[in-house]
């Protein structure tokens, strides 16, 4: 087992005032099995009514927050690009996006201004506006270098597209790329995780994030799995102990390449961790626009109040319609302390770093730490959970099962803990 390599949770906290922005793109060319996400392939001609539905929000962005009681900073270190695919939109459209965030927003000279593409979706066009918009990060939604993997999955990519858009992108003078695979894709085996593995070591990428195949009612692949069925490669997705296994030797792969993991699905080396989604585990706030995008932001009285401030989180609508006529408002809820010690827990504890417990109880104070403590004991002693002096974290069999794990952490055992 490789020892966890720390965060620099001293350069976070010295941002702690600034704000991350993410931005959900919902479309896409064709809609993958496995992919349980609010996007689809919708016509072309809503990408400028969707940007203009983006463009009010941020702009409304400072009433809402006040209206509802929360902080909005102006400072922001982090934007995100997400979806579905960004690169989709025509690059006056990006342009007239991140030109609306900078309007509205003070971002900082150093922000990490990442996009998530699609290999072989990125025109040149695109890439250039990109890049004149100040983008200094790319997320390439790759899944598999194993050209049969990607097409039953329903990606339009291969090998040879993923690699000539790598170079285009360094020529562009962006090096800090990430790459996703998945493990578990139908009909992949420990030979083909391998191939997948060799290559995006080769590429010489300095961030990659590695899921395990979600099994779920959000996608069509796994309700068909759900169902026992057989359609989108059903039959052929490797079983739970293959894909843990396949997890357990691309932790072992990237690590000897200095790839290290930091968190349960991301790699990297020195230096090129997420900053954006750190904010996600540090529970640090962040403004989402868009399609089923989230927001976590503090509550006005958060640093005066001894630990006992309320978080605000906010969901925007999932379906596109609503949300173009604006006929649904934000879900909102605040969350209390109690709920706040919580997800301090969970979203912790998916760090390789683990949480520290002095810290959280200057938080939430020592009573309530205690009790998370005596299950944290119980699942060290199931060897699930190990302790480092005041530092907690889980143990490389602990994060095979973490979502069972976190559930632990709850009050309420019934709920699910939310997906970073």
């Amino acid at each position: 087992m490789m020892p966890a390599r720390p965060v620099n949770l001293d350069a976070t906290r010295e941002r702690d005032e600034a704000l991350g922005i993410y931005v959900s793109v919902p479309f896409c060319r064709s809609k993958c099995t496995y992919c349980n996400f609010a996007s689809g392939v919708y016509p072309a001609g809503e990408h400028a009514r969707y940007v203009s539905r983006i463009l009010e929000e941020l702009s409304a962005a400072g009433d809402w927050a006040a209206s509802a009681g929360a902080e909005l900073g102006p400072r922001v270190d982090t934007v995100y690009l997400g979806g579905g695919t960004p690169s989709l939109l025509e690059p006056a459209l990006l342009a007239s996006l991140f030109e609306r965030i900078r309007a509205e927003f003070d971002i900082d000279p150093n922000a990490e201004i990442t996009v998530e593409c699609a290999p072989g979706q990125l025109p040149d066009g695109v890439l250039g506006a990109l890049t004149r918009a100040g983008v200094n990060r790319v997320s390439l939604g790759v899944q598999s270098f194993v050209d049969r993997e990607a097409s039953r999955s329903g990606r339009l990519h291969n090998r040879v597209t993923v690699e000539r858009d790598l170079a285009r992108i360094r020529a562009a003078g962006i090096d800090n790329i990430n790459v996703d695979l998945i493990a578990g894709l139908a009909g992949q085996t420990m030979s083909s995780w391998e191939d997948s593995l060799d290559v995006l070591i080769a590429c010489g990428v300095p961030h990659a994030s590695v899921y395990m195949l979600e099994v779920d009612e959000d996608s069509r692949l796994g309700r068909e799995l759900l169902a026992g069925g057989t359609r989108y490669g059903a039959a052929l997705a490797p079983s739970e102990d293959a894909i843990a296994e396949m997890y357990t030797r691309a932790i072992e792969r990237l690590g000897a390449a200095g790839i290290s993991q930091y968190e349960i699905s991301n790699f990297s080396r020195t230096g090129f961790e997420s900053r954006h989604n750190l904010r996600y585990w540090l529970r640090r706030p962040y403004l989402g626009v868009g399609l089923d995008a989230s927001s976590m932001l503090r509550d006005r009285g958060y640093f005066e109040s001894g630990g006992n401030g309320w978080v605000m989180r906010s969901t925007t609508p999932s379906e596109l319609k609503e949300y173009l006529e604006g006929s649904a408002s934000r879900e909102t809820t605040w969350l209390s302390p109690a709920r706040r010690h919580e997800e301090a827990w969970f979203l912790g504890l998916r760090l390789n770093a683990g949480v520290n417990t002095l810290e959280l109880e200057r938080e939430f104070g020592r009573e309530r730490v205690e009790t998370a403590m005596q299950t944290a004991v119980r699942l060290a002693e199931d060897g699930l959970m190990a302790s480092d002096g005041a530092t907690v974290r889980l143990t490389a069999r602990g994060r095979l099962i973490s979502n069972e794990i976190f559930q632990e952490f709850l009050e309420s055992k019934a709920e699910r803990p939310m997906r970073a």
